[in-house]
């Protein structure tokens, strides 16, 4: 026995969920791009701490808009400032 899923609601979205917008997603701006910070420095506590989400983790690209190889140095230079106990690998 066939299934009907289609009950006549609106489900616009993936997987029978409602969709959220209407037009194209805006673009994200990286940070390191406009303040043309041309070197990730693993001392730069700072701005270091502004790519780390509140449980410790490293936030992904698709969420900062930062290149791949900024990303990449990114994670290179968290990674150091980790080792060095300037910046704690947890929260908790």
């Amino acid at each position: 026995m066939a299934r009907n899923f289609d009950d006549g609601g609106d489900r616009g979205g993936r997987f029978g969920r409602p969709s959220r917008g209407g037009g194209p997603r805006r673009r994200r701006v990286s940070r390191l791009s406009a303040e043309k910070v041309d070197y990730i420095d693993y001392k730069d506590v700072r701005l270091l701490q502004s790519y780390i989400a509140e449980n410790g983790k490293i936030l992904p690209r698709r969420l900062t808009g930062i290149s791949a190889w900024q990303q990449r140095k990114l994670t290179e230079a968290i990674k150091r400032a980790r080792n060095l106990a300037l910046l704690p690998y947890s929260k908790y």
